[in-house]
């Protein structure tokens, strides 16, 4: 970041947005008219549109003592077009809006809307538009994105049936045990400021964390293999409550089996440390982003070979409720324990 600071007043709410933008790019032949008007114009080609909005706030889903704002800006992005892949669309433009704090100088938002550009490159998305407006303490970050699906082939949450296969994307746990990380470091700084923070050895979780990435190839791998899940969700709360939210809203129950969660060396060596079962991380940490999804047992042969994919579990009547099988062979009730943002 620039050693210079320009305050953003200087700028006015135009001149801000001007700047911010100003090597902006679109990628879409749906984008007819970006930034710059009333509002922007999307052709939608005969396909479906499908959209989502999250909102980040300062200090309640992140921490800017250790969340570099280039990371935030990349964050910010993922976390919304995941939504999206969650549906079997692909994301192709976001609206992004900020309520700034006169904490923020031009070059600070200079840097976040660099892990911005770089996301919606990345990811083959245009930013649209959005709104710029002051906030009494810190930033808060919202942002739509929208996609698009071909006629009848979005995924909603509601449509798993009895016997249909569990599937997760990537491994579960390690965004949570990233933040612990980051929490005890931050805890050490604040008590003494003279000591370096200890975070060698630590990337793979410190990244799932600071920097994860949306899912895209998945959504190819369905549509090169003639696979439609049944069912789908993005984990964003923990694997236990994103598997309630699909039972909840297919009116069905489920298994899944502890010894088929997939969990990386470095989730489990650092969860040891903090004297948390790699289990928990797993199914209550959140922030992984990964994808949750049930196939229907025809395409068992087709998905058990992606090497992306593990089959976790399977889908049971509603009467017999929402369980894990663990490693000892114990049947314990799912509770969802994952974030809460409503929460105190």
């Amino acid at each position: 970041m620039s050693s210079t600071r320009t305050e953003i007043d200087s700028l006015g709410e135009f001149g801000l947005i001007e700047h911010l933008t100003r090597d902006n790019e679109t990628r879409n032949a749906s984008t007819l008219l970006g930034i710059g008007d009333d509002a922007a114009v999307i052709d939608t080609f005969g396909k479906q549109m499908v959209v989502s909005t999250d909102m980040l706030v300062e200090d309640v889903h992140f921490d800017m003592v250790y969340m570099p704002l280039k990371h935030l800006g990349y964050k910010s992005v993922i976390v919304n077009i995941s939504d999206i892949y969650a549906m079997n669309a692909e994301p192709t433009q976001i609206t992004l809006s900020l309520a700034i704090s006169n904490r923020f100088s031009v070059e600070a938002l200079d840097e976040f809307y660099s892990g911005v550009m770089l996301a919606c490159e990345r990811y083959g998305v245009d930013l649209i538009g959005g709104d710029t407006t002051t906030s009494p303490k810190g930033l808060i970050i919202s942002i739509t994105a929208i996609g698009e699906v071909n006629e009848n082939k979005f995924v909603t949450r509601s449509g798993a049936q009895e016997n249909n296969l569990i599937c997760v994307t990537g491994n579960l746990g390690a965004a949570y045990v990233g933040l612990l990380l980051l929490e005890r470091e931050k805890k050490i700084f604040i008590e003494n400021p003279s000591v370096q923070p200890d975070l060698e050895n630590q990337q793979y979780v410190l990244e799932r964390f600071l920097k994860p990435e949306a899912k895209h190839k998945m959504i190819a791998w369905f549509k090169e293999n003639e696979v439609t899940p049944t069912s789908m969700i993005d984990i964003s709360d923990g694997l236990s409550s994103e598997m309630m939210h699909l039972c909840k809203q297919s009116q069905i129950g489920c298994t899944i089996y502890e010894e088929k969660l997939p969990i990386h060396d470095e989730t489990k060596l650092n969860a040891e440390k903090f004297g948390i079962a790699a289990t928990t991380c797993a199914l209550n940490g959140g922030e992984d982003y990964e994808l949750l999804f049930t196939i229907a047992p025809a395409d068992f042969y087709k998905v058990k070979d992606c090497p992306y994919v593990t089959i976790i579990g399977h889908m049971d009547k509603l009467e017999d409720g929402m369980h894990l099988i663990t490693t000892g062979n114990n049947r314990i009730e799912l509770k969802a324990q994952g974030w809460n943002s409503i929460k105190k």
